[in-house]
């Protein structure tokens, strides 16, 4: 399993190498590997002169010379630019005006949630708690800021040693603003969008609760709530069928559901569910308390046991030598 890992590591690293189509430098920071590519550009992992790392995104060649995804990414400049607080990564720098527009924002270590539950598999209810009260404290910084995400998923949030950050800003709309769906084209993540942007409706702050609510469902049983199949199917079945939550603890699943409500006026503010969520982070986080093993008589302070523990390294201590982990 260890060498499986290491080789998957490997390959990972081999891949996010810079190509030779790749630019070294783009404004006044250089690039050193790609951290990922999406249908709007690539991100790279890049420095400034004084050392400081940056995310970068760069557009497509073949996409900048079309307004709607310049558009698109003036939008997403715009978005980082409004948002305050320290939930999503700082803006550093952008040139919108350039050949290939680009923007630079604070680098933020640590995987996506979606990779962290691919690697270890479901988070205990105590972490999804925690993460899901994070975000949710995070969605009220970005509504106050007028602007909705619209495409919350697991592989847009980053869980960094100092909390969950959430990222990709790309396809975020102001509040009050027209939509960008089109009939019969829904803008985002199938499985993780609202039943309003599949029909092709306003988009609200409560857009982004169903997300966040079919985002906490998949870090508790480490599967889309609305299941697998073609974007069709699971464009459906958001609007028609109930999400499955089987797998979701118990101490969850009430308030989930009440995110994935089809009416968005059913659902909880974010306001409410950071506020319920970390009620249930710490019933929960005590009750697995409870049942560890006594503390070590040398005062040492006991290591979180839940998967985030791994994550979020300066919150752990070093387990004493020789006791069981």
């Amino acid at each position: 399993m260890a060498r499986h890992r290491d080789r998957a590591a490997g390959m990972n690293m081999a891949m996010m190498r810079l190509r030779r189509e790749d630019p070294r430098v783009v404004g006044s920071f250089r690039l050193h590997r790609r951290l990922g590519a999406g249908g709007m550009g690539v991100v790279y992992l890049g420095s400034d002169k004084k050392g400081q790392r940056v995310a970068l995104k760069v557009i497509r060649p073949d996409l900048a010379e079309d307004q709607e995804f310049r558009s698109r990414f003036a939008r997403e400049v715009s978005a980082a630019r409004r948002i305050r607080g320290g939930c999503t990564a700082r803006l550093v720098a952008a040139d919108l005006e350039a050949d290939r527009p680009w923007f630079a924002t604070q680098y933020v270590p640590g995987p996506s949630l979606h990779d962290k539950v691919v690697d270890g598999g479901p988070l205990v209810a105590a972490d999804v708690a925690a993460v899901g009260a994070a975000l949710s404290e995070g969605l009220v910084a970005v509504h106050e800021a007028g602007v909705v995400h619209r495409d919350l998923k697991p592989s847009n949030i980053l869980l960094s040693p100092k909390g969950p950050r959430i990222i990709d800003f790309g396809i975020a709309w102001a509040t009050g603003a027209s939509t960008l769906t089109h009939v019969g084209t829904a803008v985002g993540s199938p499985g993780f969008l609202a039943p309003e942007q599949v029909r092709g409706a306003a988009v609200t702050p409560a857009t982004d609760v169903f997300s966040l609510g079919a985002t906490l469902a998949y870090a508790s049983m480490g599967d889309s709530p609305f299941g697998h199949g073609s974007s069709e199917v699971m464009l459906y079945r958001v609007v028609h069928e109930e999400a499955q939550l089987h797998g979701v603890p118990d101490a969850l699943a009430p308030l989930v559901r009440a995110c994935l409500a089809k009416d968005p006026e059913e659902r909880p503010s974010t306001l409410q569910l950071s506020l319920r969520l970390k009620e249930i982070a710490a019933r929960e986080a005590q009750g697995m308390a409870d049942v560890r093993p006594p503390a070590p008589r040398s005062g040492e302070a006991d290591v979180p046991t839940g998967r985030l523990a791994d994550t979020y390294p300066e919150r752990a201590q070093r387990r004493p030598q020789g006791r069981p982990g």
